[in-house]
């Protein structure tokens, strides 16, 4: 708390207390913005694409690469794959994600996430937009498959 307490009086030395508290009082939307990837893991995991598709805005794209082959997809294309594949749930193959960390600013918020499904181990960066009142969408996912 007292690194805090420094930390900010410095920053309203230098004028940009109205940032920090601003960043501040967006913290509650943080519920929010894990409600909306519980439900994306919850889509990968099942292979529900309508689940998966509530959670993405209509117009957002995919990129990365898997083992190094570059991967770029819009939400339709990435929808089809998933359901043109059989999930981990119905293959009985081990799902494991976590949530490693949120930064919500205002409208704003930016996901990292670990997936672990079939013999992928997929880093996933989600950025997610608060479109209307209360309604946040992911906007734009990038991956990578980092092999162990």
């Amino acid at each position: 708390m007292k690194l805090f307490t420094i930390a900010l009086m410095l920053c309203i030395r230098q004028g940009i207390s109205a940032q920090i508290l601003k960043i501040m009082e967006t913290t509650n939307n943080t519920a929010a913005v894990v409600t909306v990837i519980n439900r994306y893991f919850k889509g990968i995991e099942t292979g529900d694409t309508v689940l998966l598709g509530q959670t993405f805005h209509s117009d957002a794209l995919l990129f990365g690469d898997i083992n190094g082959v570059p991967y770029a997809k819009t939400r339709n294309e990435y929808l089809s794959g998933v359901a043109n594949r059989v999930s981990p749930d119905k293959s009985g193959q081990p799902f494991e994600a976590e949530i490693l960390s949120v930064e919500v600013i205002n409208s704003i918020a930016t996901a990292k996430l670990h997936v672990r499904m079939y013999a992928f181990n997929y880093y996933n960066f989600l950025t997610l937009h608060e479109t209307e009142k209360g309604k946040w969408l992911i906007v734009n996912k990038t991956l990578t498959n980092v092999i162990d």
